[in-house]
């Protein structure tokens, strides 16, 4: 089960945007992902819980921050209810889209588990939606993802395949590399790894 921290910043300008205290592990049923984030003066921001079937569908969302709460899973593409801070209003949602998406570097690792995808193959689109910071908007994302590459690199631990994806926004034509080794994301724009307890578990063939 690997614990560990990143650390988060704006991909554009690098300002600092706190930190993200994780553990998650892959089960007989799929992979579960637990964190609470922090501001950078260290104060409690939010949390995240995400649970992934073996197909690496959503089946489980639960995001809080700035008061607000997000309950989402895939259902008729995925479905969520948005909670104001007090409580007393709820909004639900629905969008034919894949998966969820947002600031916590699980989305990035769900993701790739839901893709499956072999290196040298095409571009594949996905369309997401994305829960924004500070109160967790909804935004319908479209995106393509690519295998690059998938080295293997020798640890004290034995062998750690690393992935290299390419993601592209396709409504601002941004494009930029994620790094992903198991369930840990190594590097990303606005994502830095900056302590692994142990080493990133080994999803099944």
């Amino acid at each position: 089960m690997p614990r560990g921290r990143y650390s988060l910043h704006d991909p554009h300008d690098h300002t600092p945007l706190g930190e993200e205290h994780f553990h998650c592990a892959p089960g007989p049923s799929g992979w579960r992902y637990v964190s609470q984030t922090t501001t950078p003066a260290g104060d409690h921001a939010g949390s995240v819980d995400l649970a992934v079937d073996a197909l690496g569908r959503p089946i489980r969302l639960e995001l809080h921050a700035a008061s607000w709460q997000v309950r989402g899973a895939a259902l008729d593409g995925v479905t969520w209810v948005r909670t104001d801070p007090t409580g007393t209003h709820a909004t639900e949602g629905n969008v034919r889209a894949h998966a969820f998406t947002g600031t916590s570097p699980a989305f990035l690792v769900a993701l790739t588990r839901l893709l499956r995808l072999a290196p040298g193959a095409p571009e594949t689109r996905v369309r997401l939606v994305a829960f924004t910071d500070p109160v967790l908007a909804p935004l319908t994302v479209d995106q393509s993802w690519a295998l690059l590459t998938s080295e293997v690199h020798p640890t004290d631990h034995g062998p750690l395949t690393v992935d290299a994806y390419q993601v592209s926004t396709l409504d601002t034509g941004e494009r930029h590399t994620v790094h992903i080794a198991g369930d840990v994301v190594l590097a990303a724009p606005g994502v830095e790894l900056e302590d692994l307890d142990t080493p990133p578990s080994v999803f099944p063939a």
